[in-house]
């Protein structure tokens, strides 16, 4: 997939902050810690702070690591188990962890050190413990540093004056150095500089220009990386935001036919050298620019390619061409690895089934990467069957994509609802962590603010709004989401009537719409024609609210299956936001159709141009989906011989795109004689409704302008009685 997608839980209620819990328990005992040693430094102080949870804004888990240690505390809610941990920035020696509890103090604790977050090892464990200042000598070594506590004292939760942890270090700075796969078949592990590194990431989406103003958001959410799909002279300004936010990046080199099935371009790797090297030089000279730069984590060469050759070739080309293509990968690989031997390469597909031809072609990568989503637990199974050599990345994942998840009634592929894509995070996440040893990690899809109908999909930030995808991914890579303020929950959307919405009249949208957090919402509705006409956009619709949760939405002019959008926002930059399909046809029409399967003749129609032949008589045949197209010019003609004098009351002209602007209705007794009935200068195509008075035999629209470059194109020209 690239960036703009070319194919294919619940929310925590916040806590109300109890400002007398002070007053209620205890008095809390300040005691100052003992001196440090003089081989001792105070390690935590002022260090990234995270918890379980937080009682209220006013006890957040930074108010425990800021030296304060009567003024300020962390507190949390008040259940078993939680915790509190705190980022030493680097692997650190320990020897000492001091625990100034409030009066609500651990009974049964823990304190465990950890490289990466993730797996934990326990240096110390407490019982009995009976509140005060708690100075427990350790030993071991870790970056992060947790409290983890499983008893409370009483009735509260748990609560730290100051969380001191002591040890010594050599100085060197967080997260740098040489970057490495390490460790043997089913055991290994990224390194950078010698630290273990468990990618936790996000595929980037926003203007280079706007990554002082996202990037800050991007590490808050508990992300260390971020993958990009192109690198030129262009990404510096990236590279150096995301150092100055402690982020790493993955250098993508894109390939044609990137993007997997739909998008790319055709590239003959067997024969074409001359491309082969262009791309093999251009790739050498940006390796060169930024193999020093400190946030480089690894490059990554090409997206989806393997896959994607089946749009380009088929049978015994298309073997070839991927056994040339992946040989051409590791052409790359060698050539970087000569170039900077400090960073891992890597090459990015959407099918599993492109790794034989890696493990044949492409021995000098350093690890794969797969883009998967809603069978993303599948790349283990696959990885196992396969008897692979290499760990692998995940370069992708998410929710379900349009081409995994069932059609709806409509046709068009459902939706998934917020609630479940936060949950495809989740379960992409837990599928990564679950395959220990192999899968080094994800940069999930996708940090993106674009408001259309892939970002609807799949940014966790369209139009700048957070999503309960965003706080999934923030508690997948955190463990906890805090004390944030989360998004409404839009359920049990429905459309009414889903199936035949008439254009331009009104269709009914109702959901239940709650906030946890007892924000009041805004409401706004969109429609997209991404499956109509193929716009992507998000337009905003003409509605109204008719109360309960119901609205009034005015469907399109243009005919065919439209997605309509419910969004919620509570004004603290968080939305909600579902959508159902609906399906927009002609206004119903009172009376016979009189013109059905009669004689229908025209200027001229169009034997062969996309779906046509479009003979005059497809207009007339009562069906929406089959058309009549007329030479690209003006003026043109169609006309209906009924068959005897008959009385008309009401034209429905159904057009294509190409529309008339300007145009007559003719009616005539003997097919020679015309008298106009109807004229029009103003046309804009989709449906027009005519209202006539007349009795006629042959009917005939004369069409005097077209409205585009194409010529007139009429999918039904119905006639009433």
């Amino acid at each position: 997939m690239s960036p703009s997608p070319p194919y294919h839980g619940p929310a925590v209620r916040r806590a109300v902050p109890l400002l007398a819990l002070g007053a209620l328990v205890a008095p809390a005992l300040a005691l100052a810690a003992p001196p440090a040693q003089a081989a001792e430094t105070l390690l935590s102080q002022g260090r990234p702070a995270t918890a379980s949870s937080q009682e209220g804004d006013g006890y957040a888990p930074s108010a425990a690591v800021d030296g304060n240690l009567t003024g300020t505390r962390w507190a949390s809610r008040w259940s078993d188990p939680q915790w509190f941990q705190v980022d030493l920035g680097q692997r650190s020696d320990l020897s000492r962890v001091v625990l100034t509890w409030e009066g609500a103090y651990g009974r049964s604790y823990r304190i465990q050190a950890s490289d990466d977050g993730t797996d934990w090892r326990t240096l110390k464990m407490v019982t009995g413990g009976d509140g005060g200042t708690d100075e427990l000598a350790v030993t071991g070594s870790g970056r992060y540093v947790r409290m983890l506590g499983t008893e409370r004292s009483g009735g509260y939760g748990y609560s730290l004056w100051e969380f001191q942890v002591y040890g010594s270090t050599d100085g060197a700075p967080p997260a740098t150095g040489a970057v490495e796969v390490t460790g043997s078949q089913g055991n290994w592990q990224l390194t950078v500089g010698g630290q273990p590194y468990t990618v936790k990431g996000l595929t980037w989406g926003p203007a280079i220009a706007d990554a002082p103003t996202y990037l800050p958001d991007v590490k808050s959410m508990g992300v260390n990386t971020i993958r990009t799909w192109g690198t030129d002279g262009g990404t510096k300004p990236l590279l150096d935001s995301a150092a100055a936010n402690g982020l790493k990046v993955v250098n993508g080199f894109w390939l044609q036919p990137g993007g997997g099935p739909g998008s790319g371009g055709c590239v003959n790797y067997v024969t074409d050298t001359t491309n082969k090297n262009t791309m093999l030089t251009e790739f050498t000279k940006w390796v060169e620019a930024y193999r020093n730069h400190p946030a480089t984590l690894m490059w990554n060469v090409g997206n989806e390619s393997v896959l994607g050759l089946q749009n380009c070739y088929s049978g015994a080309e298309l073997e070839a061409q991927r056994n040339a293509y992946t040989g051409f990968v590791n052409d790359v690989a060698k050539k970087i690895h000569s170039i900077d031997p400090g960073h891992p390469v890597t090459s990015t597909d959407a099918w599993t089934g492109a790794w034989p031809y890696y493990q044949r072609n492409a021995p000098d990568l350093d690890l794969y990467s797969m883009n998967s989503y809603g069978d993303i637990c599948g790349v283990r199974e696959d990885w196992e069957q396969g008897g692979y050599t290499k760990p692998y990345l995940i370069t992708e994942g998410g929710p379900a994509g349009e081409w995994e998840v069932p059609d709806d009634a409509n046709g068009v592929p459902d939706e998934p609802t917020d609630v479940q894509k936060a949950e495809g995070y989740t379960k992409a996440w837990n599928c990564v962590t679950g395959h220990r040893g192999v899968a080094l990690g994800a940069t999930l899809f996708h940090y993106g603010t674009e408001h259309d109908f892939g970002g609807i999909w799949f940014n966790l930030r369209p139009d700048g709004l957070k999503r309960l995808s965003y706080y999934a991914v923030k508690r997948a890579y955190t463990a906890t989401a805090g004390n944030d303020n989360t998004p409404p929950v839009v359920s049990a959307l429905a459309v009414s009537p889903a199936s035949s919405a008439p254009a331009g009249g009104e269709f009914t949208v109702r959901a239940d719409v709650r906030d946890s957090d007892g924000d009041p919402i805004t409401y706004k509705i969109f429609l997209s024609g991404n499956y109509a006409n193929g716009d992507k956009r998000l337009v905003e619709a003409s509605w109204r609210s008719t109360g309960n949760g119901t609205f009034a939405v005015r469907a399109p002019e243009k005919l065919g299956v439209w997605k309509v959008y419910l969004q919620a926002e509570d004004g603290r930059g968080n939305a909600g936001i579902e959508t159902k399909s609906v399906k927009v046809v002609a206004p119903p029409v009172t009376g016979t159709n009189v013109a059905l399967n009669k004689p229908t003749t025209a200027s001229s129609f169009q034997p062969s141009y996309g779906d046509c032949p479009c003979e005059p008589a497809k207009a007339t045949d009562g069906r929406t989906d089959t058309r009549w197209a007329s030479d690209w010019s003006d003026p043109q003609w169609i006309q209906v011989d009924l068959g005897s004098a008959t009385p008309v009351r009401k034209l429905q002209l159904v057009w294509d795109p190409a529309y008339a602007k300007s145009y007559e209705v003719q009616v005539s007794d003997n097919g020679t004689a015309w008298r106009t009935v109807h004229s029009t200068t103003t046309g804009n195509g989709d449906i027009d409704t005519i209202d006539v008075a007349a009795t006629a035999r042959h009917v005939r629209l004369h069409l005097t302008a077209r409205g585009t470059g194409w010529g007139y194109s009429l999918h039904e020209f119905g006639i009433y009685g």
